[in-house]
């Protein structure tokens, strides 16, 4: 993976990081400058993160799948399919910005599901189902590692308050 690419996935990271935190912060203006700065490049270390695995979970999917050729050629990102990433930060328009995060992410995966049908074999709707499965499946730990977060910040809260 280029140096390029890398820094456009770090970049989508803290994009996501921020249409995702800077709404939060708006609401609770009594949190800290500090705090706030460490949320937000946690937050972009981890979507980065989660990025960078999506093709390559993708394609451990589609190796299992009976139909797969085997191949040692993992898809990889390529900048004109990280570079929408970098806009991910939609999330926290009012009222549209779930719509058009959904469909960011519909566009990037998309772009992924060619390289993986080339590269192991599929049909490009199977391909296109592996790329679905694992955006849904990291999405969704992700979420649920988020909710993790918030119940034990709120409980450890509580706790010096009491």
């Amino acid at each position: 993976m280029s140096s390029l690419v890398v820094a456009l996935l770090l970049l989508a990271g803290l994009s996501e990081s921020a249409g995702r935190i800077l709404p939060l912060i708006a609401r609770h203006p009594n949190v800290s400058r500090s705090h706030a700065i460490l949320l937000l490049l946690t937050g972009a270390v981890v979507e980065g993160a989660v990025f960078t695995l999506w093709p390559l979970t993708a394609w451990t999917l589609a190796d299992l799948m009976p139909s797969a050729h085997p191949s040692s050629a993992v898809p990889e990102w390529t900048p004109s399919l990280a570079a929408p990433l970098v806009f991910s930060a939609v999330i926290a328009f009012p009222l549209l910005g779930p719509l058009l995060h959904l469909l960011l992410f519909v566009g990037v995966g998309a772009g992924l599901v060619a390289p993986l049908a080339a590269a192991t074999g599929l049909g490009w709707w199977l391909a296109a189902s592996c790329v679905t499965i694992a955006g849904a499946a990291l999405a969704t730990a992700v979420e649920g590692v988020r909710r993790l977060v918030v119940k034990i910040s709120a409980i450890s809260r509580r706790e010096l308050l009491a």
